[in-house]
């Protein structure tokens, strides 16, 4: 296939790719039946959606989307143990994990909870001191002053410190894959046990936890009893949803719908808190969730104190939520100066091995183990293959591993485990975790790569940029942008669109922060828009538009409506730029 708009080497080395013949045979008939605008249109037509489904598929319900809870194995054993524990007044503990999966899980049992008069006692284990999942230890010791332990995004595979609760019952909420035995317990509700036959790997455990919170509230409906607002917990779901990068589709596309519409309210005073310190001044939207809500609150299990953000989540003291709000955008600002030493030691270490392999990685001695999920996405990002970086400490190596499309990270980890490399490891598609010995370092990763390399890492090229259509400016309006809104949330499994402006003439353009590029772009018929790009100037898109008089450019990228000052106004978010040609 010939490269979009003759883009064979971008300005950051990218080879465009476009819309085939049939995605435009499928988009025009798509047009025609529906009347949608033609770039809407055509995202329908990359998402599989016909015709007939298209005005369902803009408007996702969870009446129409969300799965019966009894639909998954032991669900209704967990919801009528939990009930039968709040009927009774027991003494209930919480086990979470500390990143935002586990927080906002956490914070909807303790939401729930303290609405129905049965405050529970939250742990979630230090990332360092016990690292993840319950431990022998904790669990003996909330076993001694509990009846009822509630495991939340952790558990599956903690067969041993499970067993050591003796005197309470375990519950286990949680989506990662699991082994072929479970814990000995009253019931493990997960969409990615072995045994389980629905098709509902896709959820996050905040989502399982919210699904046995309705199968609680149905029985209790049962009972003449009303149980608390769930709707008006979905916020913390679309948080969780997001941030812990679980695909938008099916439920998970009305769940995080459903839940930005209630985050918009800003009822929940801890997230109200959290996107003030983190100035977000327009309704929240997946990117805010992702990038600028969910890092923060994982900035506490990272390099604070773990549970910094299930008690921001589940606080309605609007002073603790203002003082652990600043704490946290603390944490995370200097999780970033900790981020960028390690993943410029291990990009480096990364370039020497070799980017071409179906698998990236790295290792080096102290680096902070709460940074290198971050740093092994980043590494992912900038090569398109499966990425591990593990910070060694003693002999003994933790780390963490992103995925790319397609390939299923967690099970392949699960496997090196089981072959006696790591000491353990597991995960889910998209993202896992590790331990290994040093000296058995190199092995691992060689068989892991093995692995990863049958299911098609690195066959596609790191040059690859997917262009889902051509605009022009004078076409892009804040109502156009509104309505390709419909076909989100974006986010993992369901990318934004990413439009591309043919031979732009750039104007206004200056620097901003320490490597950021601000500039119009215009088709020289007076149609002018504004963009931003982030970090251009650690590439050679920011040196390259920045120049007087530069020539015309092809610009890619994704479009949003930056408000400011109560004005909307439409925004490219610019990902890549290559001079245009002359016949252009």
């Amino acid at each position: 296939m010939s490269a979009f708009l003759n883009v064979e080497q971008s300005l950051t080395n990218r080879h465009w790719v476009g819309p085939g013949p049939e995605s435009d045979r499928l988009t025009e008939a798509m047009v025609q039946e529906t009347r949608l605008p033609h770039p809407l249109a055509r995202i329908l037509v990359a998402r599989g959606v016909p015709p007939m489904e298209a005005a369902s598929f803009l408007e996702p319900t969870l009446r129409d989307l969300l799965p019966d809870p009894r639909e998954m194995l032991d669900m209704e054993k967990a919801s009528t143990r939990f009930l039968a524990a709040v009927k009774r007044r027991e003494r209930i503990a919480i086990f979470a994990d500390y990143d935002v999966d586990g927080g906002s899980s956490a914070a909807l049992l303790m939401v729930w909870l303290k609405q129905m008069g049965v405050p529970p006692t939250l742990y979630i284990p230090d990332r360092i001191d016990e690292g993840y999942g319950p431990n022998v230890p904790a669990m003996e010791a909330l076993a001694r002053d509990h009846d009822l332990i509630v495991c939340v995004d952790c558990g599956t595979l903690s067969h041993e410190p499970v067993a050591a609760a003796r005197g309470a019952d375990v519950i286990i909420l949680d989506h990662h894959l699991g082994g072929e035995t479970l814990p000995d317990c009253v019931a493990c509700v997960n969409p990615n046990r072995q045994d389980e036959t629905k098709d509902l790997a896709h959820l996050c455990a905040a989502s399982v936890v919210f699904l046995m919170l309705v199968d609680v509230n149905r029985l209790m409906r049962s009972e003449s009893l009303k149980g608390p607002d769930l709707i008006a917990m979905l916020d913390l779901v679309a948080l969780a949803t997001v941030a812990d990068v679980a695909p938008l589709i099916g439920c998970n596309r009305a769940l995080v719908r459903q839940g930005l519409k209630v985050m918009g309210r800003r009822d929940r005073v801890g997230l109200r808190a959290l996107a003030d310190v983190a100035r977000m001044d327009q309704a929240p939207n997946a990117y805010h969730l992702g990038f600028l809500l969910g890092p923060r609150i994982n900035a506490g299990g990272r390099i604070g104190a773990a549970d910094l953000g299930a008690r921001l989540l589940s606080t309605d003291d609007t002073a603790e939520a203002e003082a652990l709000a600043a704490r946290l955008d603390q944490l995370n600002t200097d999780r970033r100066d900790i981020e960028n030493r390690v993943r410029e030691a291990a990009l480096k270490q990364a370039e020497e091995r070799g980017l071409d392999a179906p698998l990236v990685w790295a290792a080096g001695e102290g680096w902070h183990p709460g940074v290198v999920g971050i740093v092994a996405a980043r590494l992912k990002e900038a090569t398109n293959r499966p990425a591990v970086v593990i910070g060694l400490d003693q002999g003994i190596g933790k780390g963490s591993a992103r995925s790319v499309n397609g390939v299923d990270l967690g099970a392949s980890i699960q496997r090196v485990a089981a072959e006696g490399l790591l000491l353990k490891g597991g995960g889910h598609k998209m993202a896992a975790g590790l331990t290994v010995e040093e000296g058995k370092l190199e092995a691992a990763m060689e068989r892991l790569a093995e692995l990863l390399a049958k299911q098609g890492a690195g066959t596609g090229g790191p040059r690859d940029l997917r262009i889902d259509t051509l605009l022009m400016p004078g076409a892009v309006t804040t109502d156009l942008i509104e309505q390709i809104e419909q076909a989100g949330p974006f986010g993992q499994g369901a990318p934004a669109p990413r439009f591309a402006f043919p031979a732009m003439e750039i104007t206004g353009a200056r620097q901003v922060g320490e490597s950021h590029l601000r500039f119009s772009f215009g088709d020289g018929l007076g149609q002018k828009r504004d963009a931003i790009a982030f970090g251009a100037f650690d590439s050679a898109i920011g040196p390259a538009l920045a120049k007087p008089g530069a020539t015309r450019f092809h610009l890619a990228g994704r479009l949003e409506i930056n408000s400011w000052g109560g004005r909307n106004k439409v925004q490219l978010r610019l990902e890549d730029a290559s001079p245009a040609v002359e016949t252009l």
